[in-house]
């Protein structure tokens, strides 16, 4: 039998040029973010075991491994502290004081990498000796008293020159309330990341693994948002939007695309997504069993969250995929 098929969508699949014209999404090193870590000390280069490939450093090993990043072609990352408890109080002093590792870090990564784009974590987490985003007062996190807190730290890490800050915390109303610490400052150039939609996931236990920084009580499902929801995505979005974000960050990523993809299309600010932990080590698991190809189970991840509306990828990823691309 004779049939004449007017389309034939495989004529756009015959080569890889021609599906190189045809492809829809692209991925390249400038749409990612690297997270790293940093501990005290010096010659510390300590694998998270939960993370295969990424590492806790000091500062001078951080120094010697941002040199090879940077020279891949990552041009921003965003900096983690891991504090001992001795360091750690109710109310994160370490995370404003002069002098603290955190802050020097960065005065010092600015100065040796000018060009490099420094974000920084904006959250009580890593400093609290109980392990929350927010102050605790007798079981419960205070929403306004934690806000002075985030401004002082805000302001500490911009002076020590962070370009982004990423306030991850989730309090009511801290992107308006840092916007208005920073510009008091002097400090109207400096962006804010907002993690503006960040759930209560499983997925981000070989991060607290690495920041040994999980809560000592209870769990965040009163300030991190319920996985069942969406519509409260675009009210958490809209406020910090309203209150001078200058990023929109959905995290995690790979179970939340269609809230990626929500907030895309409602918003005009650049969209960012992170590619968490927990999702890094679900592919490098199955790769280190032999299970599925990793590097095509990176890629195909990362085009996925592109696809889905993020322009901006943080992922334990980057340096996988930049040197693939070299």
């Amino acid at each position: 039998m004779s049939y004449s098929i007017p389309r034939r969508p495989r004529r756009n699949r015959q080569s890889s040029a021609i599906r190189a014209l045809a492809q829809e999404t692209t991925l390249s090193v400038n749409d990612l973010i690297y997270p790293m870590f940093i501990v005290e000390g010096s010659g510390v280069r300590s694998e998270v075991k939960s993370m295969p490939g990424i590492y806790r450093h000091s500062l001078d090993t951080l120094l010697e491994e941002l040199k090879e990043v940077t020279d891949l072609g990552i041009k921003c990352i965003d900096l983690f502290p891991n504090y001992s408890e001795d360091k750690k109080d109710k109310y994160a002093t370490e995370s404003y004081r002069e002098g603290t590792l955190y802050l020097d870090a960065l005065k010092t990564i600015k100065d040796k990498f000018p060009d490099l784009a420094l974000m920084t974590d904006v959250a009580m987490d890593p400093y609290s000796s109980d392990g929350h985003d927010g102050l605790v007062e007798n079981g419960k996190i205070l929403n306004d008293e934690t806000l002075d807190i985030l401004a002082k730290m805000a302001v500490a890490q911009a002076r020590a020159g962070a370009d982004i800050l990423g306030p991850s915390d989730m309090m009511d109303g801290r992107v308006g309330f840092i916007r208005e610490a920073l510009d008091a400052e002097g400090f109207t150039d400096v962006s804010i990341m907002s993690y503006s939609v960040k759930y209560a996931s499983a997925f981000y236990g070989p991060f607290r693994d690495a920041l040994d920084s999980a809560p000592r009580f209870g769990d965040k499902k009163t300030y991190q948002m319920n996985p069942a929801n969406v519509r409260e995505a675009l009210i958490e979005a809209e406020l910090d939007y309203q209150e001078g974000a200058d990023f929109l960050m959905v995290k995690p990523a790979l179970a939340y695309l269609d809230v990626i993809k929500t907030l895309n299309q409602n918003f005009d600010l650049p969209i960012a997504a992170y590619n968490v932990s927990g999702e890094y080590a679900m592919i490098k698991a199955a790769a280190q069993n032999g299970w599925l190809d990793g590097d095509r189970a990176m890629l195909e991840t990362l085009m996925s969250i592109r696809r889905a509306g993020a322009k901006i990828i943080l992922t334990y990823f980057a340096k996988e995929f930049a040197l693939l691309q070299a």
